[in-house]
């Protein structure tokens, strides 16, 4: 069996590396952190945007944010698995976290 080949110097001690990361558990744990803390933070962001976004009473912009929230956190659980990999995973989560967030504090600005 041949081993890794690299031309660089001191590539050898990468090789145990690249092997570890490569395991199966490791995607299926970085995927269930995603659904988890990823739709958390999904869920909170799109309930804060919706608090500031919407006309009208406070409280039913709030109520509104919370339940669209939830049903976004069971997508982002979906979505974390069923996505070809982790990264594609996390990255399909943070963006439109990172977009809720954005549009949140430009829209506070004007409450």
């Amino acid at each position: 069996m041949q081993d890794l080949v690299d031309s660089t110097p001191d590539a050898h001690w990468l090789a145990p590396v690249g092997r570890f990361f490569a395991r199966p558990w490791l995607g299926v744990l970085s995927r269930s952190l995603a659904a988890i803390f990823g739709g958390y933070a999904l869920a909170a962001t799109c309930s804060m945007f919706f608090a500031v976004a919407q006309p009208g009473a406070r409280s039913q912009a709030v109520l509104t944010g919370m339940l669209v929230g939830i049903v976004l956190c069971a997508c982002a659980a979906l979505w974390a698995f069923a996505t070809r990999t982790a990264l594609r995973a996390w990255i399909g989560i943070a963006l439109p976290t990172a977009l809720f967030w954005l549009c949140t504090l430009l829209l506070e600005g004007r409450a």
